[in-house]
């Protein structure tokens, strides 16, 4: 088979996208840089950096740290504000032709749904991702996506102000005792699909100066380290989906995906969906260039249509992880 033959076609939600292929959130900013080395529209969708409320500054520097397989980050979503993206950012994309995945967070509940709600309507939008992974300050600080009960109060919260047209998906870490509880609490709330995974908590210290290298302490660790774990994670959820125990939603599989093969990985586990993150970093050509090894992948494996790839590694499960 040739690989121009693959029907690349991806569940989204509740309809498809033209490929599977979009950026995870956080490493390709709102596009404007990614945009000199690809045509945004050739991707399946662009998955924005996370968006708040309101302006925010971030943590304080250092906040990046390389380490022997990827690096730590403690960011801390800076930005303009939701206001400033509908404004200035989103009618840039619109012009472009990008399928813009809007990534999304607040402090509470309701800033999740106040910022989920100013997306109504507007062009170039196809879809919400609430991550899951901002702190609650009104819960101690603990992330919203550390237990099934926040994780569900702001899914449902997104989801009954958003057009029920615009898909909605949960961004979940997987530092959880039982990511499938999660994932199933989300999609009870009526989100459309999953993201998985974000980064996992990190720390490094400086064995000079023996203090941490971060400002903030610890960080969420991306790239290549954390392949395993998001491959684990999104074979489980989807080997729920497939026993009958949560309903059949499409996922967004990341986690240090490097190459077409490493994409495929995440196909085979049960993701419908690829996101190319931190490897754009030293390579801001990667998400197309995944997209195309991923098609000769799938076409040197004899699959005429990317769905027919998708949790293929469950025909022959052996025992569950």
């Amino acid at each position: 088979m040739e690989a121009h033959d693959v029907d690349l076609t991806a569940p989204f939600g509740n309809g498809t996208l033209p490929n599977p292929v979009t950026t995870a959130s956080g490493c390709a900013g709102y596009g404007r840089e990614l945009a000199r080395f690809q045509p945004l529209v050739e991707l399946g969708s662009i998955t924005t950096k996370t968006i708040m409320p309101y302006p925010r500054a971030g943590q304080p520097t250092p906040r990046m740290a390389e380490t022997p397989s990827g690096m730590l980050n403690s960011v801390g979503l800076p930005g303009a504000g939701i206001g400033y993206f509908v404004e200035h950012e989103l009618p840039w994309l619109a012009e472009r032709g990008a399928r813009v995945l809007v990534s999304i967070a607040g402090e509470r509940v309701e800033e999740f749904a106040e910022t989920a709600q100013a997306l109504n309507g507007r062009p170039g939008v196809v879809g919400i991702e609430a991550n899951l992974c901002c702190p609650n300050v009104a819960n101690r600080g603990l992330v919203f996506g550390g237990n099934p009960a926040t994780s569900y109060d702001v899914m449902a919260a997104v989801r009954e102000v958003v057009d029920p047209a615009l898909p909605v998906y949960a961004k979940l870490t997987p530092d959880v005792t039982s990511i499938t509880e999660i994932a199933a609490a989300c999609v009870r709330a009526g989100a459309d699909g999953l993201s998985m995974i974000n980064t996992l908590l990190g720390m490094a210290i400086d064995t000079t100066t023996m203090r941490p290298v971060l400002a903030g302490l610890s960080g969420g660790l991306s790239g290549p380290a954390v392949r395993p774990v998001a491959v684990r994670c999104v074979y489980q959820v989807h080997a729920a989906m497939r026993a009958g125990t949560m309903p059949v939603v499409p996922i967004f599989g990341m986690g240090g995906i490097r190459t077409g093969l490493d994409a495929l990985e995440f196909v085979l586990a049960g993701a419908s969906g690829i996101a190319v993150g931190t490897t754009v970093f030293n390579d801001p050509s990667a998400p197309l260039r995944v997209l195309t090894e991923l098609r000769q992948a799938l076409a040197e494996r004899g699959f005429a249509k990317f769905t027919d790839a998708i949790g293929f590694a469950h025909h022959h499960q052996g025992v569950q992880p």
